[in-house]
């Protein structure tokens, strides 16, 4: 059974664009890798064929699991999510409590998280702890360094 993937409009487009680039310019590099390993002879002995080979798995692995996911995905702006608690694809602005220190994430799927454009995965620790919360709610996250404690400022898409 395959389920929904969620990803903003910026990471469709990025996951597309990698899967044209590896059907067409890495589909093409590796051909011809391994059309100059073939012309080098005996293929039982060819560590540059069974190379090229490896990679051309990988390449084909890789485009199958990126046609999967974009075949699934559905764009989250496209969606009815309410804007008054923290769903994905909300920027949530947050204050440490310990610390002071405030800060913003945005809150994608797995298939987009990146910490350090500052997008986290809803299934992490502290995305999961902060979904479906609202803007004064004080959010307690365990992580593995100890407990974070969050005050959301803000929430927006």
């Amino acid at each position: 059974m395959s389920h929904d993937i969620f990803l903003t409009q910026q990471g469709y487009e990025k996951l597309k664009n990698e899967l044209d680039l590896l059907k067409t310019v890495k589909r093409r590099e590796i051909a011809k890798a391994l059309e100059k390993a073939r012309s080098m002879g005996d293929l039982s002995e060819n560590a540059e064929y069974d190379a090229a080979k490896d990679a051309q798995a990988h390449l084909e692995k890789r485009i199958r699991e990126l046609e999967d996911k974009l075949s699934r995905a559905r764009i989250i702006e496209h969606e009815d999510i309410p804007k008054d608690k923290v769903y994905i694809g909300a920027k949530v602005g947050l204050r440490d409590e310990d610390t002071e220190e405030e800060l913003e994430y945005c809150l994608v799927s797995p298939a987009e998280a990146d910490y350090i454009l500052g997008k986290i995965s809803i299934e992490s620790p502290i995305g999961k702890a902060l979904l479906g919360r609202k803007v004064d709610e004080v959010v307690e996250i365990k992580v593995p360094a100890g407990i974070l404690k969050y005050k959301i400022l803000s929430i927006s898409r």
